[in-house]
């Protein structure tokens, strides 16, 4: 397995768990108690850095930075299964790193659990599906019409389903894991990790069957 390539997701997946604890935290402390207005921070911070890594690391990786892409791009037989595991290892191990990085920029304690209780729940698990689905059509929508508008994509997707489902769009199994270690606007309790990521992988199987009909080549 190139390393090159699992540096690359590792630190693109590091970077993206920073841009997503690092805004909420700044949002919270700067919005004075206004979630709405700390939620459209934290919604705008992730969507850049999505658009950012994404463009710089695509070449390099793939950008996946996502354990769920990763499986996506495999069942399509556009990546070896034999590099899903290092990557989806690499991906969390990133996402970990970047939420502990971030900690220490914020001179909070590096380790923490997320004690925030809300995000479970059956309209939050449907709410992953819908996540998850969506992110995997525009990846794929725009790899087949647009290649270039894919990291502009992404990014506007995920910045748009911070506000449109309920569970603010975690859509990533690597991200879900990671947000489990912090305690601050971004986490999730970590027994709530479980069904998010389940809900996740099921949009992938969905998502593999529905969009490769959708987006088929064909001549009609």
């Amino acid at each position: 397995m190139n390393p090159r390539k699992l540096f690359a997701e590792f630190l693109g997946t590091a970077f993206l768990l920073i841009g997503v604890v690092g805004s909420g935290i700044m949002a919270q402390t700067l919005s004075d108690g206004n979630i709405a207005l700390a939620l459209l921070a934290n919604a705008i911070a992730t969507g850049c850095m999505l658009y950012a890594i994404i463009t710089t690391l695509g070449p390099v990786s793939g950008a996946h930075f996502n354990p769920a892409v990763t499986l996506a791009f495999a069942l399509r037989g556009e990546h070896p299964w034999s590099a899903v595991a290092p990557y989806v290892i690499v991906q969390i191990a990133g996402g970990i790193i970047g939420v502990w990085a971030t900690h220490i920029m914020f001179d909070q304690s590096i380790l923490q659990s997320s004690t925030t209780m809300h995000r479970t729940g059956g309209a939050q698990w449907f709410s992953e599906i819908i996540a998850m689905l969506g992110l995997l059509f525009v990846i794929f929508g725009g790899i087949r019409h647009k290649p270039d508008a894919v990291p502009p994509l992404v990014g506007l997707y995920i910045t748009g389903a911070y506000w449109y489902t309920s569970s603010t769009s975690f859509a990533n199994p690597a991200v879900t894991i990671a947000r489990g270690f912090s305690d601050t606007f971004a986490g999730i309790y970590p027994g709530h990790i479980a069904m998010f990521i389940v809900m996740q992988i099921i949009a992938v199987f969905i998502g593999h069957v529905v969009l490769n009909w959708l987006f088929a080549e064909t001549n009609d």
